[in-house]
This record gives structure tokens, C-alpha cells and sequence, in this order.
């Protein structure tokens, strides 16, 4: 079965409702979906930030009910650290958040 690891960027799209991001997620079977526990991290620092927007803390309530979140393993250390040094090396840095969720999406085959 194919996995797809929603990143940080598609969630927020996702829970502002934007049309082609709902319509592409709402397509795929509700067990195909998956977070990195690093998505899960940056979906509680947005909070934190607005104590007051409880229907987006509503929102992300479900979203992590409903998807399941993915936890970090230690295997996914070593193609980080490949990875990151490999794009550096290229003049292609990333962002480290984005590049942990990737280096996990990798490892786990989502």
C-alpha cells in the first residue's frame, strides 16, 4: 500500500481549506494518510502561538485523531545526516524541519 506523509505546508492548506489541497486529500483512502511526529511538533508550536483560535485547535484535535502520526525512528538519523550533506554539497541547502520530514518520509516509504 502506498503511504503519503502530509507535510507541514499541505496541513496548513488543508485546515485553511484550500480547494485543491481538500479535494487531493480527501481522495486518497483515510489509511494511505500519514504525519511525522516533526508535522505533529509544528502543529503545537502553531497553537501555542494562538492560544485564542480554538476552532483551528478543533481542526488540528481531529486531524491528529484521524491521521495516524508516524514516530521518529532512529534509522531515519543516518539519511537525514546523507541527505542534508548531500544538498549542501549541491547549493541546494533545506530548511532542517522540511528536510527531517522528508528524511522520514523516506525511510519509512511515505
Amino acid at each position: 500500500m502506498t503511504r503519503y506523509m502530509l507535510d507541514t505546508n499541505i496541513v496548513s492548506h488543508l485546515l485553511r481549506g484550500h480547494p485543491a489541497v481538500v479535494a487531493r486529500v480527501t481522495a486518497a483512502p483515510m489509511a494511505t494518510l500519514c504525519l511525522s511526529v516533526i508535522t505533529g511538533a509544528e502543529l503545537m508550536y502553531g497553537l501555542a502561538k494562538r492560544p485564542g483560535a480554538a476552532r483551528l485547535a478543533r481542526a488540528v484535535d481531529e486531524l491528529l485523531r484521524r491521521v495516524e502520526v508516524l514516530p521518529w525512528p532512529p534509522s531515519v538519523m543516518a539519511g537525514y545526516g546523507e541527505t542534508r550533506a548531500a544538498l549542501e554539497s549541491q547549493g541546494q541547502p533545506m530548511g532542517a524541519l522540511d528536510l527531517l520530514i522528508a528524511a522520514h518520509a523516506l525511510e519509512t516509504g511515505a
